[in-house]
């Protein structure tokens, strides 16, 4: 009874801070309730998956609070309707039109899809009870077992790219996998779950991208944006865009190459790029034209000042620079958000678009982690069974130099032995004399020897 009184109440508070605009002073000042409820899940999320260190079931206590908490606001997208006609019929004969409610499309579309995508996450988690490997925390792994101290210093000083890998991720616990690396089935079950939450991914950043998409985009973006493009990208991206070959993959390897650019300001320059190109396209040659409303802009079919075979350039240049930030997408798929989508979500006020776009985003963040985990956890196995491999090579050379070295010292009851010269020399112990072999000739007792020579030899 007190459990359901303590959850009422909480339920109260939580829809209460949605309402005043999360101002619980009640002065007015709150945000909109679609950023509000934006904010809500993004928050929740925060506190259930923010600690997502390791490959493990979700614990009781957070998987209850997240299905909780998400039900209530999921709720509210069931009082978002459309009216659509629908047929009625007389009592006494005949028909009539009536607007009837129905869920928004949108919503009755995507809500679902998002609980299925949470709900195959989360078993994804749990599938990882009773696993072979475990976390040690760093600072453990510092004072403490030997054998792994050991190991991450040879990932750290085996290569450049291990060390820098290592280094990214300073603040999560290290993955221990057995002495001889995990077992095959092991192995093929993460590589399943890794590609099973590569497709999840997916589908989360096509819901949040289509949505996104779908916003209007605020005038304040539109008027912070430079009269020209070429002040927006600078000399280097407004040639390569500009250029009479062009390619978007060929821009994104000359992007690669170039150390001063990061992937997000990239994506930031050239996107406001776009809509610097689209807005000057919409003023010279669509009639009355203004600003558009939609991240893309279409031809709608109305005539052009110019002749109907040529495209204007500014429409090449716009066109091509969302072929390179689509490409951006694709190849960083963990590219964070750009301004324009901040911005389209904090002047958001379709509170169904704000819910779409929200949980999207955190089950977007939420496969993402999953896909790193487990990458992280390849790879750490990857460098265990490599160094098994190297240590079991190791002692086999060892092994054999060993027996090699101990045929060289014979027992006086040996019925052979070598000279200084290295020849083969037989022991006759009846007569005590110590016939010379030919220097030419080869002895059957010399074969296993010579073999064994030959297997030492890399």
């Amino acid at each position: 009874m007190n459990s359901a009184f303590a959850e009422t109440e909480l339920m109260k508070e939580r829809f209460a801070k949605l309402l005043l605009g999360e101002d619980m002073s009640g002065g007015g000042n709150g945000v909109s309730t679609a950023l509000a409820i934006s904010n809500a899940i993004t928050n929740l999320s925060a506190s259930v998956f923010s600690q997502l260190w390791k490959l493990q079931p979700l614990s009781p206590q957070k998987k209850a609070i997240w299905y909780r908490e998400m039900e209530w606001f999921l709720c509210i997208s069931d009082s978002i309707v459309e009216l659509v006609p629908s047929v009625q019929n007389f009592p006494g004969g005949g028909t009539f039109e009536i607007m009837v409610p129905q869920p928004r499309s949108d919503l009755f579309v995507n809500v679902p899809a998002l609980k299925k995508i949470d709900a195959m996450l989360l078993n994804i988690l749990d599938g990882f009870s009773n696993s072979e490997f475990c976390y040690v925390e760093r600072g453990i792994v510092v004072s403490g077992d030997d054998d792994t101290k050991n190991f991450m210093l040879s990932l750290t000083s085996g290569s450049e790219t291990s060390s820098v890998r290592l280094e990214e991720k300073w603040w999560l616990p290290f993955p221990k996998v057995p002495q001889k690396g995990l077992s095959e089935n092991a192995r093929k079950k993460l590589q399943q779950c890794r590609e099973c939450t590569n497709q999840i991914l997916k589908a989360a950043m096509a819901i949040n991208s289509n949505v996104l998409a779908e916003m209007e985009i605020p005038d304040t973006y539109l008027d912070s944006l430079p009269k020209s493009a070429k002040s927006c990208l600078g000399e280097t991206l407004h040639g390569y865009l500009a250029a009479d070959k062009f390619s978007p993959d060929g821009f994104m390897d000359r992007l690669d190459s170039s150390s001063e650019f990061t992937s997000l300001e990239v994506a930031n320059q050239i996107e406001a790029a776009a809509h610097i190109w689209n807005q000057k396209y919409i003023r010279k040659y669509m009639p009355g034209g203004g600003r558009s409303t939609t991240s893309s802009s279409s031809w709608g079919g109305k005539k052009l000042k110019s002749s109907a075979a040529e495209i204007p350039k500014c429409k090449i240049l716009a066109k091509r620079a969302e072929n390179v930030l689509h490409s951006l997408r694709i190849r960083f798929p963990g590219l964070p958000q750009t301004s324009l989508d901040m911005s389209k979500i904090q002047h958001n006020r379709d509170v169904g678009r704000a819910i779409i776009e929200s949980y999207s985003r955190v089950m977007e963040s939420l496969a993402f982690n999953i896909v790193a985990r487990i990458e992280d956890l390849l790879y750490v196995d990857d460098a265990t069974k490599q160094r098994a491999a190297a240590e079991s090579l190791y002692t086999a050379q060892g092994r054999l130099s060993c027996s090699f070295a101990k045929q060289r010292w014979i027992s006086p009851t040996a019925p052979f032995s070598f000279d200084h010269s290295g020849e083969l020399v037989s022991y006759h112990h009846d007569s005590g004399t110590i016939p010379q072999s030919p220097r030419n000739s080869h002895s059957r007792e010399r074969e296993p020897l010579d073999q064994a020579l030959e297997k030492l030899t890399f």
